[in-house]
Formats: structure tokens, C-alpha cells, sequence
């Protein structure tokens, strides 16, 4: 059976969505870490240090803070990645003059993986900022900056329409998407090498599922080495918004680099390095797999 374009569509959207479950599921806990160790670093001497307080402070369930956002936001975002991923790549193929069935280089899968990431933005950062504020919340009211928490997915949504309006989900957008473009090069463009050295020759669809999860980590470790400091930055502008009016993109680098130093902005990298590999590799196994079963499945008919 032919498939069409909208078809194309709706199977690399449902993948993405697996994806994006598998993404949340396994690393949920180190980017609950990473963002803590990001917007307060002056409270955790490292990540064992961030686990085993927020262990006695707030027990097991302090790790899954935002998992309800988290999975929201990487299903949300992962469906539209990869639906965009297979539009982008066609108009690649256009830009470069090959046929649509022609395999794009790894360079060339990289630059529409940037490009399909621009959209995939729109949808992330509302339910990045709900999920990164559900995360720092304890320390807000530790460190003084808020009286009264939020404790709840609906509490802070009714709190960033009441204080900012629907506009207030976009604080952020830009680092968001200052992060996702060049970052999305990196993660696809990693993944397609790391495929191809694994392949030496074979076609790629052949491979394993321990290649493809080593190679989703590899690309996961490229995007993060790669755009970290400005993740940093967007945590800060998301959590520490809440307590009041916050600077850009521009303005929080500056002053962090001013109070805290460079090295400020790799707060929280060895947890951000740990989920990576192992989160991207679970996203990429789950992603190729519930596509290959699902084209299986039409192509039978």
C-alpha cells in the first residue's frame, strides 16, 4: 500500500508521541535535578547532594514533580518534532534537487531536524514553564522568593493567567528557541552518524535495538554539550518569573555571568548528561520501532 503524505504525517506523529513517553518515563528524576541545580545552585553541592535532599525535604515523589507537564510537553513537542522532521526533510530534498525517495546525507538530516524544531518550540515552551516551576517550587519558598507555593499542574496554570495573562506561557520563548534550533542540529545530526558508524555499509533501518538506543544517547549528549548554558538561562527566566517581573534572554545571562560566574551556567550538567543518554536512547528505540511496526502493519494491507 502507497502511503500518502498525511498518512506519513500521522504515523511519525503517534512514533514521536511513543518517543516522547519513553523520553519522560526514564529521566523524569535527573531533569527534575537539572533544573533545581540550575535556578539555585548555591543550595546543592552536586547531584547527590540535590537527590538526597530532596529525598528527606520532600520524599520519592519530590523527583516526579512535573511528570504530568514533562509528559505533556515531550509528547506535545516530540509529535510535532517528528511530524515536521518528515516535512522538512521533503523540503530538503527540494532545496538540494533530489528526488523525494532519494536518502538524505547525515548533514542534511541534521539541518531538517533544526528546521522542524523551530515549530516544535510553539508547543514545548507553555508546558516547559508549568513543568520547570512545579520543579523549583520548594526552593522558591525556601529561598524566600515566594510566600505560598503551587502545588498542583492547575494551580500554576491559574496562576500564569492571572498574574500574565496567556502570554505569561511564553515567558522563555526565545531561549526556547535559542536552544531547540541549533540544539535539534546537533541531537539529529549525532544520531544519524552515530546510525551510520553502526551500520558500516548495511542499511540503517536494520539496526538493533542496542544501536539505536547507544546512537539516540549519543545525539541526546550532542544537543546538551552543545545549547547548556542557554537551557540555563530559560530555567532561570521560567522559575524565577514568578516572583516577580524578570529580565531577558540577554539581561539573566549577563547578570549571572556578573554575580556567579561562567561556570554558573553548567549548573546541574552531570544529572542534564546522565538523562540525556539515557532518556534520548529510550525516545529514539521506542520512536523507530513503533514506526517500523506501524508502516508493517499499513504495508500488509
Amino acid at each position: 500500500m502507497r502511503i500518502n503524505s498525511a498518512l506519513q504525517a500521522a504515523i511519525d506523529l503517534t512514533a514521536g508521541a511513543a518517543g516522547g513517553t519513553a523520553c519522560v518515563v526514564t529521566g523524569q528524576p535527573f531533569d527534575t535535578a537539572k533544573v533545581k541545580m540550575q535556578t539555585f545552585p548555591d543550595m546543592y553541592k552536586g547531584i547527590v547532594d540535590c537527590f538526597v535532599k530532596t529525598y528527606k525535604q520532600v520524599g520519592f515523589r519530590g523527583f516526579y514533580k512535573g511528570t504530568t507537564p514533562a509528559l505533556v510537553a515531550n509528547i506535545a513537542e516530540n509529535s510535532v518534532l517528528f511530524m515536521c522532521y518528515g516535512f522538512c526533510q521533503q523540503i530538503v530534498r527540494k532545496i538540494v534537487g533530489v528526488d523525494r525517495k532519494t536518502k538524505l546525507s547525515d548533514l542534511q538530516n541534521a539541518a531538517a531536524g533544526s528546521f522542524a524544531s523551530a515549530f516544535a518550540t510553539l508547543v514545548l515552551c507553555p508546558t516547559e514553564l508549568v513543568k520547570c516551576r512545579l520543579q523549583a517550587m520548594h526552593e522558591m519558598q525556601l529561598s524566600g522568593k515566594i510566600i505560598q507555593g503551587q502545588s498542583t499542574v492547575w494551580s500554576v496554570v491559574k496562576g500564569v493567567i492571572q498574574k500574565d495573562g496567556p502570554l505569561g506561557f511564553y515567558r522563555g520563548l526565545s531561549s526556547t528557541l535559542l536552544r531547540e534550533v541549533p540544539g535539534y542540529f546537533f541531537f539529529f545530526g549525532g544520531y544519524e552518524l552515530s546510525r551510520t558508524f553502526f551500520a558500516s555499509g548495511r542499511p540503517k533501518d536494520e539496526l538493533g535495538p542496542i544501536p539505536l538506543l547507544l546512537s539516540g544517547g549519543f545525539g541526546g549528549s550532542c544537543l546538551w554539550i552543545a545549547v547548556y548554558p542557554v537551557d540555563c538561562v530559560k530555567s532561570r527566566i521560567q522559575v524565577l518569573s514568578m516572583a516577580g517581573k524578570q529580565t531577558g534572554f540577554m539581561g539573566t545571562f549577563v547578570t549571572v555571568v556578573r554575580t556567579e560566574g561562567v561556570l554558573a551556567l553548567y549548573s546541574g550538567l552531570k544529572p542534564t548528561m546522565i538523562r540525556a543518554f539515557l532518556a534520548n536512547g529510550a525516545l529514539f528505540v521506542a520512536y523507530e520501532y513503533s514506526r517500523k511496526l506501524m508502516m508493517k502493519q499499513i504495508d500488509s494491507y
